[in-house]
């Protein structure tokens, strides 16, 4: 039986946001040196959200002056469990305005309230709370018994996790005892502005975060800061090379984050409904917009009819609209020239010969949308099957033994992650010890915890984020 949902917004009173924002340097908001200012627009709405700073390379010095001087007078000298304390009050106050930084969350970057409430703000938390524990417990952790903080970190971020990837970055940069200065993506700045509110609210010394806005030529001018000990990025793989030039040469630490092409493997005797949740969860969550996305399903021959069949009667009750909609499924995607490439990528598909296949699904006449897309026919030779689309878009092959699979979800220049479903322990671990991925998810996908390292190989890139793994990227080991 066919019903409707009922709308079922969250509200949008609980976001209070500012007309304009400045630069957070040192503790205190100040405007930047040049004129140039830019709008951050709702995708769901295309309406204008804010104004925020294009921060000059006058603007970063500044920020990394200040980040220095926290550093050398304060923040590095400060005992572990002091500095865990400020963690610790920031991981609350995260708490505490949960339901406020996930609406801004969803304002800003077009996900469903469903998935920033649920799955972006605890993990926001959780790892605030992670790092706080390792603040006075570093030399327990396998790096000697007195590692040292290398000093300030550029960190440089992107717009489809906006606050949870400032998490990642900020939280075990602290707990080690640096200090930093972020830019978060030119399309997603509401809430690292936000955070820096917060950082004032827990008193954290000044200067420790500094947040810088900008687009790619302010992200330039704080990897290549002469002033800076360490550089973190998260992002597409053509900049991470860019980045790696820069950084060539230089006394700077680096890890990169990058792309991926993501293999989910379904065996024959998979749990059939829950690889299709897992399929589902791992290629339109987040609109796709995920670097460890499962974006290339693998499926063994015998059960491809039944699977795929399954797959399209799920996606067609996928609810694709307004993201503070609790009933969202797929909001909107972040940004015009995403749209404009998800939208190139898919037709290439289409002329090199793959059956494109979508659920009828009407879409909102303002803002940027693409309706869940399955592709079969799939050959490896094709762009759709080779290149990161950043979309919920789907590439189904097929296999017939198990060791053809691992070949093709290794035929790939990148290597972040990759899903396996099967019943057999065995198969699982068999599978998991041949794939090059730095993450292998078994009957799961896209399941993510503080304490458990993430990052990849090859053209996904290099170092750890996460765990005591993520620690050493911030330690002078």
């Amino acid at each position: 039986m066919d019903f409707e949902y009922a709308p079922a917004p969250e509200s949008r009173a609980v976001v209070d946001i500012r007309p304009s924002y400045g630069l957070f340097i040192g503790g205190e908001w100040t405007d930047g040196s040049g004129g140039d200012r830019r709008k951050t627009i709702d995708p769901a709405t295309e309406e204008p959200l804010a104004e925020f700073v294009v921060a000059t390379a006058a603007d970063v010095d500044r920020a990394v002056a200040a980040a220095r001087a926290a550093h050398d007078r304060v923040w590095g000298p400060m005992p572990g469990r002091e500095r865990a304390k400020y963690l610790y009050r920031i991981a609350r106050i995260i708490q505490e305005r949960s339901r406020e930084l996930a609406v801004l969350e969803s304002i800003d970057n077009g996900k469903p309230i469903r998935e920033s409430r649920d799955v972006d703000l605890p993990l926001v938390a959780a790892h605030f709370f992670y790092n706080a524990g390792w603040a006075d417990k570093l030399g327990h952790a396998g790096f000697g018994p007195d590692p040292r903080p290398l000093g300030v970190a550029a960190q440089v971020i992107p717009w489809n996790f906006p606050l949870l990837m400032l998490a990642w970055k900020i939280a075990p940069a602290l707990a080690c005892g640096n200090t930093v200065v972020l830019k978060p993506a030119e399309t997603t700045p509401l809430t690292a502005l936000a955070f820096a509110e917060i950082c004032r609210q827990a008193e954290l010394p000044p200067g420790v975060v500094n947040i810088v806005t900008g687009a790619g030529e302010t992200g330039r001018a704080l990897v290549a800061h002469d002033g800076v000990d360490k550089v973190a990025f998260t992002g597409s793989t053509d900049v991470g090379r860019q980045i790696a030039r820069t950084v060539a040469g230089t006394r700077k630490r680096l890890t990169l984050e990058l792309g991926g092409k993501a293999a989910n493997i379904v065996y024959d005797d998979a749990a059939l409904d829950q690889a299709v949740e897992g399929v589902v969860n791992g290629i339109f969550f987040n609109q796709g917009h995920v670097c460890c996305a499962g974006s290339r399903l693998l499926v063994q021959e015998s059960i491809a009819d039944e699977l795929l069949g399954r797959l399209r009667t799920r996606m067609a009750t996928l609810r694709v609209g307004d993201p503070l909609d609790k009933n969202t499924d797929v909001g909107a995607i972040n940004s015009a020239e995403q749209l404009d490439r998800i939208t190139a990528l898919s037709e290439a598909g289409e002329l090199e010969g793959a059956e494109r296949w979508s659920p009828p699904c009407e879409l909102p006449e303002r803002g940027f949308w693409f309706a869940p897309t399955l592709f079969t026919g799939v050959a490896q030779s094709h762009r759709i099957a080779r290149e990161e689309i950043f979309g919920p878009v789907l590439s189904v092959l097929t296999f017939r033994t198990p060791a053809e699979a691992v070949e093709k979800a290794n035929n790939t220049p990148y290597g972040l992650s990759a899903g396996v479903w099967t019943e057999k322990g065995s198969r699982v671990l068999w599978t998991a010890e041949r794939l090059r991925a730095g993450v292998v998810w078994a009957n799961t996908f896209n399941k993510f915890d503080p304490a458990s390292p993430f990052g990849g190989y090859k053209e996904s890139g290099f170092g750890r984020e996460g765990g005591r793994h993520g620690l050493e990227a911030y330690l002078d080991v």
